[in-house]
């Protein structure tokens, strides 16, 4: 049996904490170039005390077929992947601005 939720008091089945959260953030997606001419896809704007980052950088990495990390707040991933990112992310039910 789970337990309660500490924000909203609801059960862990029933709380929509996270999804309010999502809801909430404007998350920004880049692309920058790094050594050598590889292309990185930078998923910036994201607060980590409402959104599990990890969890989150571990199913975009699977989405695009692609390695990253995540640190600072960002998530990177290698590769150009802005429109896969974009998709995915709205999915989610976050909203997002491309750069």
């Amino acid at each position: 049996m789970g337990g309660i939720c500490p924000v909203c008091g609801l059960p862990e089945e029933l709380c929509m904490c996270e999804e309010i959260a999502r809801g909430q953030q404007s998350v920004r997606i880049s692309v920058d170039s790094r050594r050598y001419g590889k292309m990185v896809t930078v998923i910036d704007g994201i607060d980590e005390n409402d959104i599990n980052i990890s969890d989150l950088a571990k199913q975009l990495k699977n989405k695009c077929a692609a390695g990253g990390t995540y640190k600072d707040g960002r998530i990177e991933l290698q590769g150009d992947h802005k429109k896969k990112v974009k998709a995915a992310l709205e999915e989610m039910g976050f909203t997002t601005e491309v750069r």
